[in-house]
């Protein structure tokens, strides 16, 4: 029976008319009415009308004459029966014949939350949440708005994000808190909008956590705000990032008490958030903003007939939006359909490239799983598990999407040519020529291959197919080595890396000297016996060379060696000083930093000037470590010795370097010390030239920690970052020696700092 072989019609039990849409976008402002379960509509003033008109008594005829007289047109009972029938029925706002209410089901609207689970009910939402709205007036908004700036000035630009970076990555106790603080500041997030809701005058519902896409998130429903003013609804949209404020306005003031650098790295994933959220393009923040500012509820509603309005056919057709709104939902759908459509073809084409790197990721991750496991490593356990899901789940969100998507478009088209053979097959033709450009796209032909460390990410080489289908045995991208200029007069030397191709044996890092013999650096393997050590250490410095050599097997400590030297060089004695950073480290959780400042001062001729600067950083057996070697060495020639004034001012100058590794940026005050001595020099006119160069390398952890496998890069680079650490304990010493024409003044620094993981 429908609801015209009723009595009277009548609306379902349990609806609520909200009245129109405060700040509407439309010509004509729609009315809004919620369903028994919770579900808000937006109807055309028409249906809004009719459907305040019914109380179950009147009939067709005497509905019709009502509608009539308030709309100030002729209605007759079949334009009643078709908008009962047609319209409201469908939506589930008319009662069943017997007065029941009907069977509906919530509409699902593209890109939405799957999967919701309520945390609290609406009664508790309102109880938890009322008395957080007094953070909404204006004494407690301004102030934070403030201390939020001036936050986020001082981190990102003032004190910057290194040291909480290593302070964070170098524990994973820590680590897993600022994890824990991101999440649980997602949920207060939702605190926000629903304390946002009791300031602006609505009423908050469920609150719970759902899957956006693929991804964990949290929601609040707040469909009650649709009733609210534009300025209303704006506060509650804004209600979640102003409580992510509040986060970082708090973490401010723990950090301000224990100088816990690594709590800064929650106010960085604060602004991360909150970009996110500011995102038009998907149903986030900035999405509802968007909306409420133009008064168009569901823009992603608006995508098809902004198409077709913008077709020739269309133009000049009665548009139900007003101009600005329209201009506005023109703009947002040119932007986002393009955007969307090429994510979506970026993601099928990334696809095998994420495979491949997941899968190796989780090779890795699942050996450190088992190392931490055997090793009762509760911290290092959760941390790989949360690096494995990270893995995981980007490609399980874009195949589920890409399934998701092709299915709903097929049963769309499917309904749409029902009794159109001839669009139906074309329909068919259509689908099957995308499903072969999927198996062209997933099918493994040399795509399949991780991300390299040295590719940029761009999107040239993303759309770049052709270079990483079928070149599965070479690079997918091709990064040139920086240019690197040498000192005149000094021969470069070949260094050689001896990997054993089967079986069990040493890998040997050789230097070629200059008399031509090999000369042994570094020795990775264990075969020796009495050396716990995976590394032959180097050979000791020389007469006049200085050596930083920073060597770490402690599990959960910080190895900081620093070598300053000032070598003076007279008599056209020969200029051969070499200047040494090792950073060597087997251990795990651990930080190794090697630092070799040397100074070579030049007075008169020399026929031979052939320096060497040398930064060496490796690991052995190596998990969750940092290992970084910086070798700086400034060769300047003199026309004659200094007078006893500048001598001084020089080596103090170098005596500022005393406790470097308690400094925020070690290079950056190597490098001011350096440009400091040659102005010195420069402003005495006593400088003809001058050769600086900078060495660093820096070694990444082992992907098993099982294996020993050093990795280290030496690159000549005047201008690379410092390196941020902290230390508690410190010695230090200064040795002068003199033989013949060349006198050596060197000033070593030493400090080991302990930490608990």
């Amino acid at each position: 029976m429908t609801v015209l072989e009723a009595r009277g019609p009548a609306r379902a039990p349990g609806l609520e008319l909200l009245g129109k849409s405060g700040g509407s976008g439309y010509q004509d402002a729609p009315g809004l009415v919620r369903r028994p379960d919770g579900q808000t509509i937006q109807i055309t003033p028409l249906l809004y009308q009719l459907l305040d008109s019914l109380d179950g008594e009147r009939s067709l005829e005497q509905l019709a004459d009502e509608l009539g007289r308030r709309c100030h047109r002729a209605v007759t009972p079949e334009d009643v029966r078709c908008l009962l029938d047609q319209k409201l029925a469908p939506l589930g706002l008319l009662g069943e014949a017997d007065g029941s209410a009907p069977a509906v089901q919530k509409v699902t609207p593209l890109l939405a939350l799957k999967c919701k689970i309520v945390v609290s009910d609406p009664d508790v939402t309102r109880r938890i949440t009322r008395p957080f709205a007094g953070l909404f007036r204006a004494w407690t908004v301004v102030p934070v708005l403030v201390a939020f700036a001036v936050t986020c000035w001082w981190v990102l630009w003032e004190h910057g994000l290194a040291s909480a970076t290593r302070q964070a990555f170098d524990s994973p106790g820590l680590l897993l808190a600022v994890f824990g603080l991101t999440v649980l500041s997602a949920g207060w997030h939702e605190f926000g909008h629903a304390a946002a809701c009791h300031a602006a005058g609505a009423t908050p519902g469920a609150m719970g956590a759902g899957l956006y896409l693929v991804w964990p998130a949290f929601y609040t429903d707040v469909d009650d705000s649709y009733r609210l003013s534009r300025w209303g609804r704006l506060v509650v949209d804004l209600g979640g990032l102003y409580f992510n404020a509040l986060v970082v306005v708090a973490v401010m003031a723990v950090w301000m008490v224990t100088r816990q650098d690594a709590l800064l790295l929650v106010v960085a994933t604060q602004l991360v958030l909150m970009l996110r959220q500011l995102t038009p393009v998907i149903r986030a923040d900035g999405y509802h903003i968007l909306a409420d500012l133009t008064g168009v509820p569901d823009l992603f509603h608006h995508i098809g007939p902004t198409i077709a309005g913008l077709l020739p056919m269309n133009w000049g057709k009665p548009q139900p939006l007003r101009r600005r709104a329209r201009w506005v939902v023109r703009a947002w759908v040119l932007v986002v359909v393009p955007l969307l459509v090429w994510m979506l073809v970026l993601a099928v084409l990334l696809l095998p490239r994420l495979v491949a790197t997941a899968w190796v990721g989780l090779q890795k991750q699942g050996s450190t799983l088992s190392t931490s496991g055997q090793a009762g490593d509760l911290l290092g356990v959760l941390a790989a598990t949360l690096q494995t899901v990270a893995l995981v789940l980007p490609v399980a969100a874009i195949t589920y999407q890409v399934v998701r998507l092709g299915r709903r478009g097929g049963r769309w088209l499917w309904a749409r040519t029902e009794g159109r053979p001839t669009a139906r097959r074309a329909t068919v033709v259509v689908g099957a020529g995308l499903v072969a450009l999927l198996v062209w796209a997933w099918w493994p032909s040399g795509q399949y291959q991780p991300v390299r460390a040295d590719e940029r990410g761009t999107l040239r080489e993303a759309v770049n197919v052709s270079a990483v289908r079928g070149t599965a045995a070479g690079p997918v991208a091709r990064v040139e080595p920086p240019a690197v200029q040498p000192i005149e007069g000094v021969e470069p030397r070949t260094a050689y890396a001896l990997v054993p191709r089967e079986g069990t044996g040493p890998t040997l890092l050789l230097v070629r000297a200059e008399d031509g013999t090999l000369h042994n650096v570094l020795t990775d393997g264990t075969s020796g016996t009495g050396v716990s050590f995976p590394f032959e250490l180097p050979d000791a410095p020389g007469e006049g060379d200085n050596q930083a050599l920073a060597v770490n097997t402690g599990d959960g400590t910080v190895v900081y060696d620093v070598a300053v030297a000032l070598v003076w060089v007279t008599d056209g004695a020969v200029v051969d000083h070499r200047n040494e950073a090792y950073a060597l480290a087997s251990c795990t959780s651990c930080t190794t930093v090697a630092v070799a400042f040397q100074v070579v001062l030049v007075v008169g001729d020399s026929d031979t000037v052939a320096p060497s600067n040398v930064a060496v950083a490796a690991n052995g057996n190596c998990v969750r470590c940092v290992t970084t070697a910086l070798a700086v060495q400034l060769v300047v020639t003199l026309q004659e010795m200094p007078d006893e004034e500048l001598q001084a001012q020089i080596e103090a100058a170098l005596a500022r370097l005393d406790g470097l590794e308690e400094m925020e940026d070690p290079y950056g005050q190597v490098k001011a010390v350096e440009d400091e001595i040659l102005t010195m020099l420069v402003d005495s006119g006593l400088v003809e030239g001058r050769e600086t160069t900078a060495s660093t390398a820096t070694a990444t952890p082992d992907s098993a920690p099982g294996t020993t496998s050093p990795s280290s890069t030496t690159t000549a680079d005047d201008g690379s970052p410092g390196s941020s650490l902290s230390t508690t304990t410190s010695s230090s010493g200064r040795s002068t020696t003199s033989s013949g024409d060349t006198t050596t003044t060197t000033t070593t620094t030493e400090s080991t700092t302990t930490t608990t993981t």
